[in-house]
């Protein structure tokens, strides 16, 4: 590992200047471009602080939205996004996204206002043990306890968020330290960053006697692969070996799918196609794979294959992923190095793909030919690829509608078609959506959710209507937790409590200012999108979906028998 020496903004502190605006002058530092949060009575300095200072406080209508922006944010800039709250219950529910950032592998860092800490020690309104709260999804929090630490403290947190594997970082700040000013002047610390080192050449002459004695090798390149750029490197590495490549639902886009290597994406309830890749495998390349993002148990039930983990830090312990050979360091450099340690010549067969693709393919052709109402997944699914271009950022929704976006839709470039897979919380879309647009102002953005997740944070087409954050929200209506229904079904043969009903949501969207649009045929879908997504506005559009499609699926992959 190696560092490299950035300087932040190092002015002197102002005479008299308190704690409010010193924490200000260390998120600039950091290069905070966007605060997302819900002012409290015990934060109205750093909020005060925050206006004039050259960092966009975006106000939410929830402080749960306020974490799913920062998730989102850092997971396509790579730098922490930043949430805040006031105490107790604003800070309470800024822990559902803090979560999701650390399953998921997102710089957050959460700033929550706490009690002075002359009544902290007591029953006292509004006053709970936040870091205790936070602590165990986080990988460090704290609490302000001098304001001479700001500075440290600050980029302590940062650097934690920011480093691998990245995560989550909270910070109690009690209301009268932010009032407090320090003893003497202070300024923010220096930026170190580090940078992946090369991987041990040991490392790579193990990895490759692994290789050269394969017969079926398979790569599997993950969350990590995409978050270090990979993808030019992991084509290289396919061509070079022509091995198949798979990529988990975190990874979709590393490895284009429209490449003759790729394999698709693992990680559905049932053996899918992918699956059957790797069922004849004997060695496993897994490129910055993460055991959270799903069971290995899926791709080695046995236990009883090689793998080679590539990744800047060590695998988790898995009886179901046992490393052969653990090469440690940036993935690119990593891949090309072990290419280069095999003898020349050396290739396998990656026919397995193309016929696993053309099984992708087929049920992408059927629903672009059925013309059902309501429309059958596979026919969403189609028409949202078709709407949007290759680098336009798609969100899928946790929900049976996450479940065919991530097996289905043709995914060419890393972070345009996210999910929540780490924690897989509900109602992350829409204000993940504000944040992707923030974060990548040339793309078309389309957050898609079912019904279920769209009304958990639906008060947030307020937020992007204000605030002029154009994007998309498509609805998939059919009154019903349909994932949950398709699991009680396929294990217990029937459901309950699943079902609700819905407001007009073409109305209820006009209420806030966005357009609503009703889809009544399967042949308005694509149309519509491509005309919501053109306009420089906030559109919401109610698609209804027939699920009975999922039992279809499940079923037909339950009889599925390879190799294909």
């Amino acid at each position: 590992m190696g560092t490299e020496g950035e300087t932040g903004s190092q002015n002197t502190a102002a005479v008299g200047e308190d704690v409010a605006h010193l924490l200000v002058r260390c998120l600039r530092a950091e290069g905070v471009e966007y605060v997302f949060g819900i002012p409290g009575e015990e934060n109205i300095r750093f909020v005060d602080a925050l206006d004039g200072s050259g960092i966009r406080y975006v106000l939410v209508r929830h402080e749960q939205a306020a974490s799913f922006m920062a998730e989102i944010y850092g997971r396509l800039t790579g730098r922490a996004g930043v949430c805040s709250a006031t105490l107790g219950p604003g800070a309470i529910n800024l822990l559902l996204g803090t979560a999701d950032a650390m399953t998921n592998s997102a710089p957050l860092v959460a700033l929550a206002a706490q009690g002075s800490l002359r009544r902290i020690h007591k029953e006292s309104h509004q006053v709970i043990d936040l870091v205790s709260m936070f602590a165990p999804v986080t990988q460090w929090a704290a609490r302000l306890e001098c304001p001479d630490a700001v500075p440290e403290m600050i980029r302590k947190a940062f650097k934690t968020a920011q480093s691998e594997r990245p995560g989550a970082v909270f910070l109690a700040v009690p209301e009268d330290i932010e009032a407090e000013r320090p003893a003497e002047s202070l300024s923010p610390l220096q930026i170190d960053v580090v940078h992946a080192g090369a991987p041990s050449p040991t490392e790579i002459a193990r990895a490759a006697e692994v290789l050269v004695s394969a017969r079926n090798p398979v790569v599997l390149a993950g969350h990590g692969a995409a978050r270090a750029r990979a993808s030019a490197a992991l084509v290289r590495f396919a061509e070079r070996l022509n091995v198949p490549v798979a990529t988990t639902f975190h990874g979709k886009g590393v490895f284009p799918d429209d490449h003759p290597n790729a394999l698709g994406a693992v990680g559905f309830m049932r053996h899918d196609y992918g699956n059957f890749g790797f069922d004849a495998a004997d060695v496993l390349v897994c490129v910055g794979y993460e055991v959270q993002e799903f069971d290995p148990a899926k791709i080695n039930p046995k236990g009883d294959k090689r793998i080679l983990h590539v990744h800047r830090f060590p695998a988790e312990v898995d009886s179901h992923y046992p490393v052969t050979v653990g090469v440690e360091g940036d993935p690119s450099r990593a891949l090309d190095a072990l290419a280069s340690a095999l003898p020349d010549g050396l290739t396998y067969d990656s026919e397995s793909s193309a016929n696993i693709r053309a099984l992708l393919d087929e049920e992408l052709r059927y629903g672009r030919d059925n013309d059902a109402f309501p429309l059958v997944p596979q026919r969403i699914v189609h028409d949202v690829r078709a709407a949007l271009d290759r680098h336009d950022i798609v969100l899928a929704d946790t929900g049976a509608g996450k479940m065919w976006m991530s097996r289905l839709y043709p995914t060419y470039e890393p972070d345009t078609c996210l999910v929540s897979n780490g924690l897989s919380t509900m109602g992350f879309a829409l204000p993940g959506a504000i944040a992707a647009k923030l974060a990548r102002p040339d793309r078309r953005v389309l957050a898609m959710m079912g019904d279920g997740s769209f009304l958990m944070n639906s008060q947030e087409l307020e937020t992007a209507v204000r605030e002029r954050f154009p994007l998309v929200v498509l609805v998939l209506v059919d009154e019903e937790y349909g994932l949950i229904t398709w699991k009680m079904e396929l294990e217990l043969g029937r459901h309950s409590h699943t079902r609700f009903t819905n407001p007009d949501l073409v109305a209820y969207a006009e209420s806030f200012g966005a357009r609503g649009y009703a889809i009544e045929t399967a042949d308005q879908l694509l149309p519509v999108l491509r005309r919501a997504l053109d306009d420089d506005t906030v559109s919401v559009i109610a698609c209804p979906v027939d699920y009975a499609e999922n039992l279809r699926l499940t079923d037909r992959l339950g009889e599925l028998h390879g190799p294909f």
